[in-house]
């Protein structure tokens, strides 16, 4: 029997079984006493406000539901049908493994497994999601998560020792949720329609979705290029990116407030969605994106351990950290002005210190000192912030590219050469 590997972040839900993949936000729609689960409600989220629900996951009770929302009775209810929707959807496996976030408080992850027994499916398995994320990589600095839901953030921090990475804490940042940057992010898109072609997008329902839709593509493409163009209602408005920099200034300065002042060797790993806020991932020293199917690869490479079957669950967080497996990560987004343009540099493997060759982590190099370097196709990309940096005997600025034969130092410390070991 095939498990499903559940993964619970009420901002993108992900299903894994077989062959199937499933995302299902946690929107919960009302439409004629049933309920739509995901995609389809949060289409409707501007049209018809009064029949949505997003909170259930993060305020999951048995607490009557304010206000009513159909037949559900509280919050759990709601979660039910969404988790009953997921098994259908998913080729209805018989067992699951879930990884839920760490901003769950006691209470609710007794209120989940007892749901979970009214499901058609077993719960097979109960792990923290940020521990299984951070079990991807290893490194002597410290280690955070950072976990963007729908009505906050949150920043785990991991401790490595001993071969595991363990949690440490769990700090919920209040207010700076995905949906409150969204509404940052269009409030100032709408400004900027009025100012350009007198039409506010925000002044009905039906083109108020319609900018909500158009959201996710503009801010990837913002992610590529310093302007884009958004398109609603046959009304077209251009966007730079400097002006929609401050929709996460209360994610960025919440975030590096939980983690206190930056140590060499940190590292900040988060999921995907964080790396669409405008920004964040050049003002935060030390961020790696995760890639999308990173819970899938940590959970399936710790199943043996995580499954127990016919025994309470326990609540796993600690784990191996699997040096062996290459974390899989996605390059954060950068502004035009800053994407590499020179020729491609020659390629290097491996950082020279006196005798010693250190090994470039496919996954990028922690320097120390706030400093890294990250992989593209170009070369090697120096970013960081902190003590001064001198490449080739110059001081430099972060996003300079680097290859073989280039030297690093920084601050006073040793020379680092750049070369390539051939097998």
């Amino acid at each position: 029997m095939t498990i499903a590997l559940l993964d619970i972040n009420d901002s993108n839900l992900q299903l894994w079984h077989g062959g199937a993949h499933l995302q299902s936000p946690g929107y919960a729609l009302l439409v004629d006493r049933q309920y739509r689960f995901g995609n389809p409600a949060r289409a409707a989220a501007r049209l018809q406000p009064r029949d949505i629900n997003t909170r259930y996951w993060w305020q999951l009770s048995t607490e009557p539901l304010q206000p009513a929302l159909g037949p559900a009775r509280h919050t759990g209810d709601l979660v039910h049908a969404q988790l009953q929707e997921l098994h259908r959807e998913g080729g209805q496996p018989g067992e699951m493994l879930l990884a839920v976030s760490g901003s769950m408080q006691r209470d609710q992850l007794a209120l989940l497994l007892g749901i979970v027994q009214q499901c058609p499916f077993s719960a097979v398995g109960l792990v923290h999601r940020s521990v299984a994320l951070g079990s991807l990589h290893s490194g002597s600095g410290r280690l955070f998560h950072l976990e963007v839901q729908l009505h906050q953030a949150v920043i785990t921090e991991l401790a490595q020792r001993d071969g595991q990475v363990e949690l440490q804490r769990t700090l919920p940042l209040p207010g700076t949720g995905l949906l409150q940057v969204q509404e940052k992010l269009v409030e100032t898109i709408a400004t900027a329609f009025i100012r350009q072609t007198r039409f506010d997008p925000c002044r009905k329902a039906i083109t108020e979705q319609q900018l909500y839709d158009a959201l996710p593509d503009a801010l990837r493409a913002l992610g590529r290029d310093n302007e884009t163009n958004i398109e609603v209602n046959g009304y077209r408005a251009r966007i730079n990116r400097t002006e929609l920099l401050g929709a996460g200034q209360r994610l960025l300065e919440s975030a590096r407030d939980a983690m206190g002042a930056a140590q060499p060797g940190d590292k900040v790993i988060a999921d995907p969605l964080a790396g669409l806020l405008p920004g964040l991932a050049e003002r935060l020293p030390g961020l790696q994106l995760l890639a999308p199917d990173s819970v899938r690869t940590a959970l399936e490479h710790h199943i043996e351990r995580l499954v127990e079957r016919g025994q309470a669950l326990s609540f796993v967080t600690a784990l191996p950290v699997l040096a062996d497996a290459a974390a899989p990560v996605q390059p954060a987004p950068q502004p035009a002005s800053q994407v590499p343009t020179a020729a491609d540099r020659p390629a290097a493997t491996h950082l020279l210190q006196g005798h010693r060759a250190l090994p470039l982590a496919a996954a990028g190099q922690t320097l120390g000192q706030g400093w890294s370097l990250h992989p593209t196709p170009a070369g090697w990309l120096l970013r960081g912030a902190g003590a001064g940096v001198r490449v080739n005997g110059a001081t430099r600025d972060p996003d300079t590219l680097l290859g073989g034969g280039d030297t690093l130092r920084i601050g006073d410390g040793p020379e680092l050469l750049l070369i390539e070991v051939t097998p």
